[in-house]
């Protein structure tokens, strides 16, 4: 007989790279690996980074082995019927003391010709903006295939993209297609799909630490962008309110929300028919369901099974949470995934 399920927490996985920063310390992850720690991992289901659980009697046992065993009632039966054992989302905190590269993400169609299992549309929730820091979003204009690759060759791609400085609590939704870039000195929180596909574009002409420039994927990233979409101000609109769940981001992979948060809330999760996710993204919170209570930080993320009809959010002091669902009400709509995008650009 199984044992009960309950809310899991996880062992944050560190990612060096080149750009990276030493921010993540001041988290409360005094073990991040330093210099250029870049990326905190904080709920992965990518092959050979898969996260590990670190609460209860299913602790260092990893994500993908909890799905195997509880299925449906872990992260809903629609969600398990369509992505079986692997996580269909990855939660991320980049640290970004360099400007990262110029890139580019393919969408699923794009992914699976070139033998991946799905595209990758993420969104960013700014968790702290230094003053100057700059991100890219989009064109500027709209950009022919032929100018984009002239200004490419002649060095001036930067001249055709959107550009704008960001605040810490801004909301930055990045559709596959998107060309865009975090600029250095800024954190945020990333939310996307479960897969590590990005074509660079352009990367500053820095070297790697045997000294060879870093490989660009000029010809894979032009089938890739999407010139026709959206082009610019990707700077989500909203106004929170305490306590209460404001959505930020709504597209057929994923769901999120905030929650500011300054006394305890309770919420149903009836009519959820998916795991929820809370990522903590300000002070020092903690998350109650199933008869559990887990303890979280900033930088944190608790999975809560599909099965759980409630949760409690509680906080020393204010916090905010990131809520995450995956919205499956409409996946036997093919109409539907023709026109979120439609709808989300009505939302800007």
């Amino acid at each position: 007989m199984q044992s009960a399920l309950y809310p899991l927490k996880f062992l944050p996985l560190f990612k060096n790279v080149i750009w990276g920063g030493n921010k993540l310390q001041g988290y409360g992850f005094n073990y991040a690996p330093l210099p250029n720690c870049g990326e905190l991992w904080a709920l992965s289901s990518v092959e050979g980074r898969e996260s590990v659980i670190a609460n209860g009697f299913l602790a260092e046992n990893t994500l993908n082995e909890a799905i195997e065993i509880y299925m449906g009632d872990l992260v809903g039966d629609k969600v398990y019927n369509r992505f079986g054992t692997e996580f269909p989302l990855l939660f991320k905190i980049i640290d970004a003391a360099k400007d990262l590269s110029i890139q580019v993400h393919p969408d699923d169609e794009l992914a699976q010709k070139r033998g991946m299992a799905c595209g990758k549309t993420e969104m960013w929730y700014v968790m702290e903006a230094d003053e100057g820091a700059r991100l890219i979003s989009g064109f500027r204009r709209d950009t022919s295939e032929e100018e984009y690759r002239a200004a490419l060759a002649a060095g001036h791609l930067e001249d055709l993209l959107h550009s704008e400085e960001p605040q810490a609590g801004d909301v930055y939704f990045i559709p596959a297609g998107r060309v865009h870039a975090l600029g250095k000195g800024l954190m945020v929180a990333e939310i996307q799909q479960t897969s590590d596909c990005t074509y660079r574009i352009y990367d500053y002409n820095r070297r790697d630490a045997d000294g060879n420039l870093r490989q660009l994927h000029t010809e894979e990233a032009m089938e890739a962008i999407d010139f026709e979409g959206l082009k610019g101000h990707a700077n989500t609109r909203y106004q929170a309110r305490a306590n209460e769940a404001t959505t930020l981001a709504s597209c057929p992979y994923f769901t999120t929300k905030l929650i500011p948060l300054d006394k305890p809330i309770r919420k149903s999760l009836e009519e959820v028919e998916s795991f929820v996710v809370y990522m903590c993204v300000d002070g020092i919170a903690a998350v109650k369901s199933m008869e559990t209570i887990v303890p979280v930080h900033t930088g944190e993320c608790v999975l809560v099974p599909a099965v759980a009809d409630s949760v409690e959010l509680f906080c020393e002091g204010p916090a905010k949470f990131l809520e995450v669902t995956v919205d499956t009400t409409g996946w036997a709509d093919e109409a539907r995934q023709d026109s979120w995008l439609a709808q989300f650009v009505g939302r800007q």
